[in-house]
């Protein structure tokens, strides 16, 4: 091979190679989207309108909590070297009586089903009016 068959060579394989990285990439997003219905296969469509009362619920639940309330806090304090205080850390500890706030909010847009218990018994009605 001469150096032009070289050169005509590596811009065909890098040709080639910049064509197959475009179908990766098409394969890559048809991928994503494939995992995605499959994550979104088993959840329940809800309209817009459903999300949005969702949304104020949180949002009411979040704004009827006590944020205020400085027990709902553990706070350290430091000194720095002027001896200015500030605070070191502070940890939320109201978590549980924030999200049942939220809970009940989210709760009260939805009306609970019982499910029904599916036995072998329930499966078959003939054999319970023989019994």
């Amino acid at each position: 091979m001469n150096e032009m068959d070289l050169k005509t060579k590596i811009e065909g394989l890098e040709k080639a190679i910049k064509e197959h990285k475009d179908f990766a990439g098409n394969y890559e997003s048809d991928l994503a989207k494939a995992e995605q219905q499959l994550k979104d296969y088993n959840k329940i469509a809800l309209p817009p309108a459903v999300f949005d009362d969702i949304y104020e619920a949180v949002e009411r639940g979040v704004e009827e909590y006590d944020f205020s309330d400085t027990g709902n806090f553990d706070i350290e304090y430091g000194i720095e070297y002027d001896g200015r205080v500030h605070c070191e850390s502070h940890d939320f500890n109201g978590t549980y009586e924030l999200t049942e706030m939220i809970v009940k909010k989210v709760h009260a847009l939805f009306v609970e089903i019982e499910e029904s218990d599916t036995t072998e018994d329930d499966n078959h009605p003939v054999e319970k009016l023989q019994n």
